[in-house]
């Protein structure tokens, strides 16, 4: 099943397209987090850090414009094609082929490279117009290094120092000037935005890829190809969306590298710029100590959920039972019981049009209102089913509920004594309530207030009782003030 099978592409932006391209470690992404004025690329010493393309917007002299960072550029293709330099080679290629103007980044201190002239040899090929920028230069007293590069006959050289932000305004000043003139700027794309989370090599980017039936993220059998998260808008039957690549995050004693590390950091921090999550296992394996960490993370932010097993194109025969999948997976975890669960491949496309129906219907139960009378009914009908127990001989009594927030749903319930009420009945009430609804995939926030008993509201209502607590008024709301 291709992309084309969800009826999806890729939402125009309607801005102009800024490419950042230099061989490696020659400071681009620290370039690109001033630029965007933010820390959205990883930056670090050592040379080929950035791989897959970071998009991030920007804005001068009330231009705005999306800034897109590369991987460490090689003029000369390497020998293996299917070798990771030759796949960022070719992402740093398809950037370049996509945007209005090119900043080329030059080290100031390591001076003029063989590679350097290739890479303008090529620049000057592609018919882009091009800033060149000679970083590093983070004194008055290093400008005169830009003199090194005067022999490649290029211009404008610039000196900038990205890590002191000396130059800057220059800079930006040149890349306006090569900039197509302003047209009418669509919306920035919006849309619900769900990041793909998940230990190393299960398959989050060929997943993304085939999704969107483009190479826009770099594919690879060694773990942690991805290192960066990656925005990418996409329009599903009418709905937009924003999926978020991430890197893998292994458990935190089995990640050595540095580098790796502070990917999983930043993936975890994804899911605070997300609504919703696609929880990515290996079916050969089923859910990990690790995945089901991940999880609880995901739940723990308060996001919705969907668990996707795949390479489930690689499950046995005898094994491919997605029933006895569930059965297995809900008996080691039965915390994730109610999480929905497809069975996918990324490679043969199985599955996956049951990925997006069920996206939407945990989008709608993260953004849904829970009336107050409803809601009052559930809890009075979870209440009587089971009533809670008495710690200490007191009785405990819950008079009405309300809704307090959205994405995702949570409720304030008064009662008597909340300090007493046990943590295994306030999960059962988070369970009632999420079924009564049907919060599927949707942690369920649940707050307990205290109230005295005395002043509970009279009348006949839709609130819960408890051991002898009299029920709300109607409207299941405090009483009003005489």
């Amino acid at each position: 099943m291709t992309a084309s099978a969800f009826e999806t592409r890729l939402a125009a932006r309607g801005l102009p397209v800024v490419a950042i391209v230099g061989r490696p470690n020659v400071g681009k992404s620290t370039l690109f987090n001033r630029l965007v004025r933010a820390r959205r690329a990883i930056v670090d010493d050592a040379p080929g850090v950035t791989r897959d393309r970071v998009v991030a917007p920007a804005e001068h002299d009330g231009r705005t414009f999306l800034c897109v960072d590369t991987g460490g550029f090689t003029a000369e293709p390497p020998r293996d094609a299917a070798a990771l330099g030759a796949r960022v080679r070719e992402q740093t290629l398809a950037a370049v082929a996509e945007a209005d103007c090119v900043v080329c980044v030059l080290d100031g201190v390591a001076g003029l490279a063989p590679e350097d002239r290739e890479t303008v040899r090529l620049l000057r090929r592609s018919g882009k117009p091009v800033v060149y920028a000679v970083n590093k230069l983070d004194t008055a007293g290093r400008e005169p290094l830009v003199h090194d590069f005067q022999a490649l006959g290029i211009e404008p050289l610039i000196a900038v120092s990205a890590a002191h932000g000396r130059g800057m305004a220059e800079l930006l000043d040149a890349v306006a000037a090569a900039l197509p003139e302003a047209a009418p700027v669509a919306a920035e794309a919006g849309g619900t935005r769900i990041a793909l989370i998940g230990r190393p090599n299960v398959g989050k980017s060929s997943l993304l890829n085939r999704l969107l039936g483009a190479e826009r993220a770099i594919v690879a059998p060694e773990p942690g190809t991805t290192r960066d998260a990656i925005d990418t808008p996409i329009t599903v039957a009418g709905r937009s969306y924003v999926l978020i690549d991430t890197a893998g995050i292994r458990r935190r004693g089995k990640v050595s590298e540095p580098l790796e590390r502070h990917g999983a950091v930043r993936a975890l921090g994804t899911l605070t710029r997300a609504d919703l999550v696609l929880a990515v296992l290996d079916a050969s394996e089923g859910m990990t100590d690790q995945d089901a960490r991940l999880v609880g993370r995901a739940r723990a932010a308060g996001r919705g959920l969907v668990l996707l097993a795949n390479k489930w194109d690689l499950v046995p025969p005898r094994r491919r039972d997605r029933a006895a999948f569930r059965e297995t997976l809900v008996a080691a975890h039965p915390a994730f019981a109610e999480l929905p669960l497809l069975c996918v491949s990324a490679t043969t496309g199985e599955g996956l049009g049951d990925l997006f129906p069920a996206v939407a219907r945990v989008e709608r139960a993260y953004e849904a209102e829970l009336p107050t009378p409803a809601l009052n009914r559930a809890l009075e009908a979870a209440v009587a089913a089971t009533p809670p127990p008495s710690p200490g001989g007191k009785a405990l009594r819950f008079f009405y509920a309300t809704q307090i927030g959205r994405r995702p749903p949570a409720v304030t319930v008064f009662a008597s004594a909340p300090a007493l009420v046990p943590a295994a009945y306030r999960r059962y009430l988070v369970g009632r309530l999420g079924d009564a609804f049907r919060l599927t995939g949707v942690p369920l926030r649940l707050e307990l207030r205290a109230r005295r008993a005395l002043s509970a509201p009279r009348g006949r209502g839709s609130g819960a009782r408890a051991r002898g607590s009299r029920p709300p008024r109607r409207g299941g709301g405090p009483p009003r003030r005489r």
